[in-house]
């Protein structure tokens, strides 16, 4: 009878290992998954412009240079805001002086003739109704340097939303297309990815040039498109 008893622990670790064993080979079964790609796009006018204006001065002297840029950038700023342009929208973005050199005299040491002053100012502008106004102003009070201008969004935080709603909608769709077409089943999300990125409209080059009819600069806004990409894994059954 003794023998019996210490027989029957054995049998019961034996008869636990045997059913833990399918639940380990389950566990230790590599998950089936598909990998799929989305992109959202979002279209719309674009409600702010950023404009690069500027301010080129040369003189005999470094002083005589940074002193007419000065006056000159002053008067521009100036103007800038009696448009309506807030002061937060007017940053310095370039200041600089530079020597003028003669190398036809003497190419291995040319001769300093002169001195060149820049300054830039970088500005939003909010109303694009406005910006041909605000462009030919700016260069009839001294401004004689422009870098072009662009289009952008004030707030683009919904467009960025809708485009990401987009890019999962169509990854999702992909991913029920392929698994269809593979036989088997879509399961549950189990990684996403994110990443965005903004189509901007070209940069404009604009020529500040007043016409006979003493019109304002024309400046078309265009559409940007605001794009988002997403990499959703989904696990297959």
């Amino acid at each position: 009878m003794a023998f019996r008893n210490a027989i029957l622990p054995a049998v019961a670790i034996v008869m636990s290992a045997c059913a833990a064993a399918p639940e380990a080979a389950a566990e230790n079964q590599a998950l089936r998954t598909i990998t799929v790609t989305g992109e959202g796009k979002t279209t719309a006018a674009p409600d702010m412009a950023i404009l690069n204006i500027g301010v080129q001065s040369n003189a005999e002297t470094a002083a005589a240079a940074l002193r007419e840029n000065s006056s000159a950038m002053t008067a521009t700023i100036n103007k800038l805001k009696d448009l309506g342009v807030a002061e937060k929208d007017i940053q310095t973005s370039g200041l600089s002086i530079r020597p003028q050199y003669d190398y036809e005299r003497n190419r291995t040491k040319p001769l300093v003739i002169g001195y060149t002053a820049s300054n830039n100012v970088t500005v939003k502008l909010r109303d694009l109704d406005d910006a041909g106004r605000v462009i030919d102003q700016a260069v009839q009070t001294g401004a004689n340097s422009l870098g072009g201008i662009s289009f952008t969004f004030a707030d683009p935080k919904p467009l960025y939303e809708a485009a990401r709603k987009d890019a999962v909608a169509v990854a999702r769709a992909r991913a029920e297309l392929l698994t269809e077409a593979a036989g088997v089943n879509l399961g549950q999300v189990l990684t996403i990815q994110d990443g965005y990125a903004v189509t901007p409209s070209p940069v404009v080059q604009v020529a500040a040039m007043r016409t006979e009819a003493d019109m304002a600069v024309p400046v078309q806004a265009g559409e940007s498109t605001i794009s988002a990409n997403v990499t959703i894994v989904y696990e297959i059954r």
